[in-house]
């Protein structure tokens, strides 16, 4: 099979340096083999999407040299597909309908399961979750950084397909586009390690590829916490000479060894080097990254 990898920001706000570290590696690993690199932007959750983010998410993956191959592809057009995926996992007995709130199950660690035999309260307002009870499982595959996994989906409580709201859940989401779009490797962060057994289950469940999978380390800020949007992580840059310095900087978080000479060199040169010498054996072997201790170069 032909290497297709992509990179899927949900467009909540800017890019940051933690998005930079998972983009580039998803980048390198495919151009490296020659392959396709797809960009998706998931906009499942339009409460969650200011306007403009997205535009902003492309122009600083163009300011770093990331480019995509074909036309952005769009969430927020798939429902249709969603739904039919939806409809499948129901006529399997693995997709149920549940009134629950989070506050009524919040003595437990995972949701318990109260709806799996019927709605528990008619009438209110319901949610979709995946019988994970009934899936694969337990869920094992090989990640290329982190080894053999093995996991029971059970253990984590039946995920939601499909929101209260009429909002589409990630986990359906995710795997349905990604079997749609030939995705033939996944590279992101270690914090949706423990995503992929659900996400193993559906894939089985409605006769989908499993894509290889490559977890990376999260980077972290100052306060020891992963960096993020919600953590008020600064921006990337688009100016030419901080966009190098943090490009660099990225290089050396993922362990590729760039030559010092390449930190003020320009964004092209930078990813020749670093796609020549792509190395997955040089990420470092852990769940997380050393903090930055200052906000990276750039405006901010």
């Amino acid at each position: 099979m032909s290497y297709r990898g992509r990179f899927a920001p949900t467009p909540s706000g800017a890019l940051h340096f933690g998005s930079l570290v998972a983009a580039l590696a998803s980048f390198l690993d495919a151009r490296h083999v020659g392959g396709e690199w797809l960009l998706r932007i998931e906009d499942i959750d339009p409460p969650r999407c200011p306007p403009g983010a997205a535009d902003t998410i492309l122009r600083q993956l163009e300011a770093f040299g990331l480019q995509w191959d074909g036309p952005v592809y769009w969430q927020h057009d798939r429902g249709n597909a969603y739904a039919d995926a939806l409809a499948r996992l129901e006529s399997l007995g693995l997709a149920y309908p549940c009134s629950c709130s989070r506050k009524q199950w919040r003595d437990h660690a995972v949701y318990p399961g109260w709806c799996r035999d019927g709605v528990r309260e008619p009438g209110r307002p319901v949610a979709w979750r995946l019988r994970s009870d009934l899936g694969l499982r337990p869920v094992r595959w090989s990640d290329r950084l982190f080894g053999m996994q093995c996991l029971d989906p059970a253990a984590l409580g039946d995920v939601v397909l499909k929101r209260k709201d009429g909002l589409w859940a990630y986990q359906l989401a995710v795997v349905v586009d990604d079997a749609e779009q030939g995705i033939s490797d996944i590279v992101r962060g270690a914090d949706l390690l423990d995503n992929t057994p659900w996400q193993r289950q559906l894939q089985h469940a409605l006769g989908l590829p499993t894509p290889r999978y490559l977890h990376l380390p999260l980077v972290l800020g100052p306060d020891g916490q992963k960096l993020s949007k919600q953590n008020l992580a600064p921006p990337l840059p688009l100016d030419e000479p901080a966009v190098r310095a943090l490009l660099h900087r990225a290089l050396l978080t993922l362990g590729q060894a760039p030559p010092p000479s390449l930190a003020t060199a320009p964004v092209a040169e930078q990813l020749r080097w670093a796609i020549a010498h792509w190395r997955v054996a040089g990420i470092p072997h852990r769940h997380d990254v050393a903090p930055l201790r200052e906000p990276p170069p750039g405006k901010q």
